[in-house]
């Protein structure tokens, strides 16, 4: 296994139960459930490339008299950019054999459902090369929205930045410096300007000089 988690990390919950409105043709329920997974990945093999984290869902409906229906279920592959993704997943559910199960889901509630949610995608259990669903029977039923933000840290991000804090740190000694040395050049310049201004003095005439600094 390439990704672990925290033994306290907790990788499944139930959201609260949403009234659904009326979009359009469409009855939309706005969970707004937050949820917040820490993953590790640790790569064994440098030239496998890593599969990402799968995360599987299962919407289900409670009508006014307590009786449930599994709706759709559905399952998404964790985004491998970091940043804020918005995501619509279309979901299905089985469906039952001939009309007599659809009119006891309608009546009565309760419907086929998955006792393994891996089954969405690829079964933990299966070991073989082709996966076939032949007489499986599905239906389409609706799409889930949702709203990542990812965030992503490795050691190499980290190395980086560690370089990038040493370029900095250098070329902030050289702009100290470089700064330095425009201060003495600036003061190596009015010493060499005060002293022509001296030799200047000192070649006047003395009468001249007199007679300025009592004019002034």
């Amino acid at each position: 296994a390439e990704w672990s988690s925290s033994p306290f990390q907790q990788l499944s919950g139930v959201t609260q139960t949403c009234a659904t409105k009326a979009v359009g043709l469409d009855n939309v329920a706005h969970f707004c459930y937050p949820f917040t997974v820490d993953m590790f990945y640790t790569q064994e093999d440098e030239d496998s490339l890593p599969q990402w984290p799968v995360l599987y869902f299962e919407v289900l409906s409670l009508d006014f008299w307590q009786r449930y229906r599994v709706e759709g279920y559905g399952s998404l592959v964790l985004p491998t950019c970091p940043g804020v993704h918005m995501l619509t997943i279309p979901t299905w559910r089985p469906v039952g054999l001939g009309p007599v199960a659809e009119m006891r889901r309608f009546f009565i509630g309760g419907s086929p459902e998955l006792e393994d949610l891996t089954y969405i995608r690829i079964p933990s259990t299966f070991k073989g090369k082709r996966l076939s669903r032949f007489g499986f029977r599905t239906e389409t039923t609706g799409s889930v929205t949702f709203r990542l933000c990812c965030l992503q840290q490795s050691r190499a991000f980290l190395e980086n930045s560690a370089l990038r804090q040493r370029m900095q740190s250098v070329l902030d000694r050289l702009g100290g410096f470089s700064q330095q040395s425009s201060v003495y050049n600036v003061l190596e310049a009015f010493q060499r300007a005060r002293r022509r201004m001296q030799e200047a003095r000192e070649s006047l005439p003395q009468d001249l000089i007199s007679t300025s600094a009592s004019a002034v």
